[in-house]
């Protein structure tokens, strides 16, 4: 009847398909730091002067800074996850960063509302 063997056909891309997803993942990088930014700063010094301060208990020196970098960190594990995850699926670089970059950008606007939360409840 047929050829019983499994053919893998590799279907290439086009320029604009691959210029599409670059600037997807360029913009959604350069959103996700944006909002990154200011929390990072915002929660940087305020963890400096939590550990600095003469004024404050030990229990408050320690959770808070962990609290608030694990909270900056989590967009980018959660993209780092997401990328490896593409990758292992056999999809080009390119490809699985797509998912990963919206990961970023949808993750880093958990910092930044509590960041808001933080600054409205002031």
């Amino acid at each position: 009847m047929g050829n019983s063997g499994i053919a893998v056909v590799r279907q290439e891309r086009t320029r604009a398909e691959r210029l599409t997803e670059g600037l997807i993942v360029a913009v959604a990088s350069a959103l996700s730091l944006g909002l990154l930014a200011g929390p990072a700063v915002v929660f940087g010094t305020t963890a400096w002067h939590l550990v600095t301060d003469t004024g404050t208990t030990a229990f408050s020196r320690l959770p808070v800074p962990v609290i608030l970098l694990a909270l900056l960190a989590l967009p980018l594990v959660l993209a780092r996850v997401a990328f490896r995850s593409g990758r292992r699926k056999g999809r080009e670089r390119l490809t699985a960063a797509v998912p990963a970059v919206l990961t970023l950008l949808g993750a880093s606007v958990v910092p930044f509302a509590a960041l808001c939360l933080i600054l409205y409840a002031d």
